[in-house]
């Protein structure tokens, strides 16, 4: 599991993506929309879903974990 660190309060599905570079701009929006990308195990099709430390999300065989800097 990739874990991708944030400094504020939560990190927008979209955003996550494109920062871990699992997806380009609008590859992001078209996964998300067709059902692609699980969030804590469950299809999430909200591209603006707020993730906070402790969220896994899992998209094209990759799995990200969210946390805070330290």
């Amino acid at each position: 599991m990739e874990i991708i660190t944030i400094t504020t309060e939560y990190i927008k599905l979209q955003d996550l993506l494109k920062l871990a570079a699992a997806t380009a701009t609008g590859e992001a929006k078209l996964l998300v929309q067709e059902g692609e990308v699980l969030v804590n195990g469950e299809v999430c099709t909200m591209r603006g879903k707020k993730l906070r430390p402790g969220d896994v999300v899992d998209a094209l065989g990759q799995r990200y974990g969210v946390q805070y800097a330290d």
